[in-house]
């Protein structure tokens, strides 16, 4: 990775392109978007919002992202007051509204408000796999990253991190599981070699590894064992992808987009017009995207429509 990449601009604007290229067509089902698909930026759509809005997924990665900054260092607390800000206030959004807005996480902020207590707020039943923590995650990945890479954590720390932070609206081990994998794609694309595939496989198998050690019950590790070979898992068909709001089917259609394109802007592509779940699906696979192709690959024209962009970027002048 070069040395003068912005690494948070990086990724976190490539969440959120990712997320706003899939918000006009959220929800749809894959047949109705092949009728129209998705080539850029686009608005109205499901929401009636202009080109270049953002939803949920965007807002929470930088509630996230401001706390992280903030704090310098990641605090449960007082992450989940920027969700409440978020919920209530408006704070983090494309227009001081908030929307867009999963049963899971709801609950969460709900519980929050009423006990504050952010270790005790995530829902952590069969229900909770959603992909509502795994959209959001990205920042604390490239935290926790750094912070090994500086060895000032150990990698099991990285992922009680990266666990805590997730487990706030979604506790179930399972949906831990798919942040921590992210964490490992994450750390290798910013320390390894090789090609983007190359990076992915050496991360989740570093991740497999890691899991096989660290629980006791490896049965919901095993909703993942599509990814261990990305070989072969890059043969499957568009149809053997599914894209729904279920956390181990966006992880695997956001690898999939990625180890099956070439560049930022076909696997942001590929990955939206996969439909159903399109925003958080863009949002997972863009934060990885842009981690590799970096912020110069996202199309400009993408970029300058993105709503209160300067703002978000500024936010990501970060050095940590």
């Amino acid at each position: 990775m070069e040395e003068n990449r912005n690494i948070w601009l990086d990724g976190v604007m490539g969440v959120v392109v990712g997320d706003a290229l899939g918000c006009p067509v959220q929800f749809k089902s894959r047949k109705e978007v092949a009728r129209y698909p998705i080539t850029g930026m686009r608005g109205y759509g499901t929401f009636h919002l202009p080109e270049g809005s953002w939803t949920d997924d965007s807002s929470l990665t930088l509630a996230t992202l401001e706390s992280l900054r903030r704090i310098r260092g990641v605090d449960l607390d007082d992450v989940m007051e920027n969700f409440m800000k978020w919920l209530y206030d408006g704070e983090f959004t494309p227009y001081d509204e908030s929307f867009d807005i999963g049963r899971g996480t709801m609950q969460a902020i709900n519980r929050y408000r009423k006990n504050r207590n952010a270790r005790k707020c995530g829902g952590d039943d069969e229900s909770n796999n959603g992909n509502g923590s795994l959209m959001r995650i990205l920042p604390v990945c490239i935290y926790c990253s750094r912070m090994l890479q500086g060895e000032s954590i150990t990698e099991r720390d990285a992922i009680e991190m990266v666990h805590g932070v997730g487990g706030l609206t979604h506790a179930h081990i399972r949906a831990n599981i798919a942040c921590g994998l992210y964490f490992f794609m994450t750390h290798e694309i910013l320390t390894g070699t090789g090609s983007l595939q190359d990076r992915l496989q050496a991360g989740l198998t570093h991740g497999f590894a890691f899991y096989e050690e660290y629980l006791a019950d490896k049965e919901n590790l095993h909703y993942y064992d599509r990814l261990l070979d990305l070989n072969s898992f890059a043969e499957a068909s568009a149809d053997q992808i599914k894209s729904s709001g279920y956390v181990v089917s966006t992880l695997e259609a956001a690898v999939w987009s990625l180890i099956t394109t070439d560049s930022f802007e076909q696997a942001l592509l590929k990955a939206v017009n996969l439909g159903e779940d399109t925003d958080t699906v863009g949002a997972v696979a863009g934060g990885l995207a842009g981690l590799y192709y970096g912020y110069e690959a996202i199309p400009e024209d993408w970029l300058k429509v993105i709503k209160r962009r300067n703002w978000m970027e500024e936010m990501c002048v970060w050095t940590v």
